[in-house]
Order: C-alpha cells, then sequence, then structure tokens
C-alpha cells in the first residue's frame, strides 16, 4: 500500500518532533450496504474508504491525526504536527522496519466483488419471501445486505510493518408481526469473517423463518410480570448482558482510568465458581476476529474469568503503559479515523456441565429470556436496562406460556455472582459494538444460564 522508505520517513518525523512512539495505520476499505423493505431495494450504498491515521506517544500521553492524502509531503507533514502538539522534547532517530509475514487464520474462497449485486439482492429475496409467507399477520419484513473488504498496513517506531486483509459479510432479518395496535419484531442477523461462500454454509431461509417465528410469538403473548424472579437467559444473543454489562468494564479504556468496577480486583473473586470467561480473536472466521488487531499485535484467546476469579484485562498499547501490562491484542478501530483503545473482539461466558432440559426442569418459576433486544448500560457501575426480545414463564420445570414486554434490569458484577447454573450449549451472536474507537463488529456468547434473581420489569404485577 505504501513503501517501506516512505512509512519509515514518516514514522522518523513523528520521533524528530518529541514522541517516544509512533504509529502509522493505512486502510484502504471497500463495501456494500443494500436494504430492502416491501421486497423492494430501498437504499444500495458502495463505497472506497481510503486514508491513514498516524498516532504519536509521549509517555502516557497521546495525539492522533488522520488525512486521506497519503502523498509523501503530506504524511511527513501531519506526522510532524501530531507530534508537536505532545509539546515533549525531540527524539531525532531512525526508524528500521522489519516486515512481517502473516500465518491467515481466516482464508477467504470468494471475496465480495466476485459475486454480483443480483446474487446479493437473491439472498435478500428469498429471506423477505420466507419471512413475509410465514403469516398473515407479518406486516413488514426488512432485510440488510452488508460485505466489507478491508486491506490495512500497520507500523511503528519499534519496527513493526505488516500488513493484513479482513473481509466480512452479513445479512440481518427483521419481521414484524401487527395485531391491531399492537406490534411485536423478530430479528437474525448471522454474519461471519468470510467471503461469499458464508451463504453456502446457512439456510437463509431458516433465519427467515426464526426470525417471524419469534414476531408471531411475541404478537399473541401476554404481557410480562414485574417483580424480583429467577431468570434463565439462552445462549448466543443473551450474552449481549455480559459483553455489555461485564465485558465493557474489563476493557483497559476504563481499567486504566479507575472508571470500572473491576479495576485491580484480578485474583478476586467477581462472580459464581460456575463462570468461565473468555475473549478470543482467534476463533476461525469468526465475526469479531482477526489475524492481528489495529495496533499490529497477533490477536490471542484472553481467560477474563476462571471460575469466578478475576484473572486479566483486555489491554492496549497505550493502556498497557498506563497499567505496566503487555498488549493482548485488542487494540480495535472502526476507521483510520479512529484512534484505537481496548475493545472485545468474540465475547463469551464459557460452556458449563449442565444440559438445558436439566435447567428448565431444575426451576419452579422463572422468566426464560430466549432472545435478548437493545438496551442500555452505564459502564462506570455496570448498571443495565435490557429488553427481552422473545421471553416466556417457566413454571413447574415447564416451558409454560410466552410473555411480552419484560426488561431486565440489574447491575453486572450482581448478576455475575447469582449465576447457579451454566449449560453446555454455547453460541455466539453476531452484532456491532460501539466505544471510543468507533462501531466494531463482535460476538456475543454464552451457553444458557440460570441467574437466581434478577429484578424484572412487566406490565403485569405478580406471577
Amino acid at each position: 500500500m505504501l513503501s517501506k522508505d516512505l512509512v519509515s520517513d514518516v514514522l522518523a518525523a513523528a520521533l524528530e518532533q518529541g514522541g517516544d512512539f509512533a504509529e502509522l495505520f493505512v486502510e484502504d476499505r471497500y463495501g456494500n450496504n443494500l436494504m430492502m423493505v416491501a421486497g423492494r431495494v430501498e437504499t444500495g450504498i458502495s463505497g472506497r474508504d481510503y486514508g491513514a491515521g498516524i498516532r504519536v506517544f509521549s509517555g502516557y500521553n497521546s495525539v492522533y491525526a488522520y488525512t486521506n492524502d497519503t502523498s509523501r509531503d503530506n504524511l511527513v507533514r501531519v506526522a510532524k504536527e501530531a507530534a508537536l502538539a505532545l509539546n515533549a522534547a525531540s527524539n531525532p532517530t531512525g526508524v528500521d522496519l522489519q516486515l512481517s509475514r502473516l500465518k491467515n487464520a481466516h482464508p477467504i474462497k470468494v471475496y465480495p466483488d466476485g459475486r454480483d449485486k443480483f446474487f446479493k439482492v437473491g439472498l435478500m429475496k428469498e429471506a423477505y419471501q420466507e419471512a413475509k409467507n410465514y403469516d398473515p399477520l407479518i406486516e413488514q419484513v426488512r432485510v440488510r445486505y452488508a460485505d466489507d473488504d478491508q486491506k490495512v498496513l500497520i507500523a511503528n517506531s519499534e519496527g513493526l510493518f505488516v500488513e493484513d486483509r479482513r473481509t466480512r459479510t452479513r445479512l440481518a432479518i427483521e419481521a414484524i408481526a401487527s395485531k391491531g395496535s399492537e406490534k411485536q419484531s423478530g430479528f437474525y442477523g448471522p454474519g461471519a469473517h468470510m467471503g461469499m461462500e458464508f451463504y453456502d454454509s446457512i439456510d437463509v431461509k431458516e433465519y427467515a423463518r426464526e426470525a417471524a417465528r419469534t414476531a408471531m410469538t411475541m404478537i399473541n403473548a401476554e404481557r410480562c410480570p414485574g417483580g424480583k424472579f429467577p431468570v434463565i437467559i439462552d445462549n448466543e444473543f443473551g450474552g449481549v448482558i455480559f459483553h455489555e454489562a461485564c465485558g465493557h468494564g474489563l476493557e483497559a479504556t476504563s481499567v486504566a482510568k479507575k472508571t470500572s468496577v473491576f479495576t485491580g480486583k484480578v485474583g478476586e473473586r467477581v462472580a459464581s465458581d460456575l463462570v468461565s470467561a473468555y475473549d478470543d480473536g482467534t476463533i476461525a472466521n469468526g465475526w469479531g476476529s482477526q489475524n492481528i488487531d489495529d495496533e499490529g499485535t497477533p490477536t490471542q484467546k484472553t481467560l477474563l474469568i476462571e471460575k469466578g476469579i478475576l484473572k486479566g484485562y483486555l489491554v492496549d498499547k497505550l493502556n498497557g503503559r498506563r497499567m505496566d501490562m503487555a498488549s493482548t491484542g485488542s487494540g480495535r478501530r472502526q476507521s483510520y479515523k479512529y484512534a484505537p483503545t481496548s475493545r472485545m473482539s468474540n465475547t463469551y461466558i464459557d460452556a458449563g456441565n449442565s444440559t438445558p432440559e436439566e435447567i428448565i426442569a431444575n426451576t419452579e418459576f422463572a422468566i426464560y429470556a430466549k432472545y435478548m433486544g437493545g438496551g442500555s448500560v452505564n459502564p462506570a457501575t455496570g448498571d443495565f436496562n435490557f429488553a427481552v426480545r422473545e421471553g416466556y414463564i417457566v413454571k413447574d420445570g415447564k416451558v409454560d406460556r410466552p410473555v411480552r414486554g419484560a426488561t431486565l434490569i440489574g447491575k453486572g458484577a450482581e448478576i455475575l455472582k447469582n449465576i447457579d447454573m451454566v449449560g453446555n450449549n454455547l453460541a455466539l451472536g453476531q452484532g456491532m459494538c460501539g466505544s471510543l474507537s468507533g462501531s466494531i463488529p463482535a460476538d456475543v456468547g454464552q451457553p444458557m444460564i440460570r441467574v437466581s434473581e434478577i429484578t424484572v420489569g412487566g406490565r403485569k404485577g405478580g406471577k
């Protein structure tokens, strides 16, 4: 993308003006986004995003600047101006770059440009028709197709010079059921760090039917009771609570600033002894996986919690300096327009020993959240509020009846300690995670778990 000589000159210019570490991130990205509503493609956006970001450290301080002009003169100018903003002593030095060759853990068979838009629209139509024809009460179906092909070059003053290519695709299906003045929705959004061969590995119609089934189940459900109850949270998208209410608190972005409830608690019990949790950026073709992070560090499987004991954090380079910890390959960013910081990749509670059937059978009464919806979290405290997209009452060891309108309210740290059963059916679900460095693809996941008590917001009193 850029020559080693040019990159070396840019990094040297940053150091000459006062930095003790300099980094260059170059990105060339091409993507497609299509939206289908009522069986017709309403929007179609294709585009290229190209540019470079330069980051300079001086001790614990950093400055970040970006540009889409990658000419030699402009990059050297931007590097010098960024470094001058640190107001540090000059450090003239050369940079000896060593080319790193990656072992690609996420092979791509068919890149997105290997299939035309007719093929992609055909996938959308297939999903649309399957969901729309599921039941007459399915009033509307929205289908979004997206692909992304990103080439990056990452170099720094420690001698790193590495290039990588990341390719992802996703199909998101939302079905909306209507009955009188009531509307309920179902959603499924499978995706992967794969090319177009992804669609040979999944059944688009099955996902469309599942989105429609959820909408239909909820449109005919009664109101959920409110109160403090045991709650069973299913696998896959159920992991969004751990991701949002706990995972962000384990990122060095907040830990280094001491704004996380998990700051300084490595080695302490923070969860039930049934809980072990990981962040794994190495899962082959995983939605949140990469060969290297956006600082050029190889991704890894990071143990966060082991049998209830906090074992570590997700660490990037800058916050690693502040915490005196090595990077865990967790520095991520949306694009060259953002400085990287510590972020999750594929984050999950590990599988336990109970079967889902055993969890249900051993529960006298509970709210069962099959699919979670959106919500809000205070990352400093872990306080969360999440909607249940598809919910049920469990009574006398059996799934009794569907309920709608449930909201789970609590603190992430408390929920971890109140998990009293963990299933063996680990599964991951795909989503987009927003934070300081923009929106990035991330998997959430867990097996089915049972929490002894959560506050449930509902519109119906009692059990």
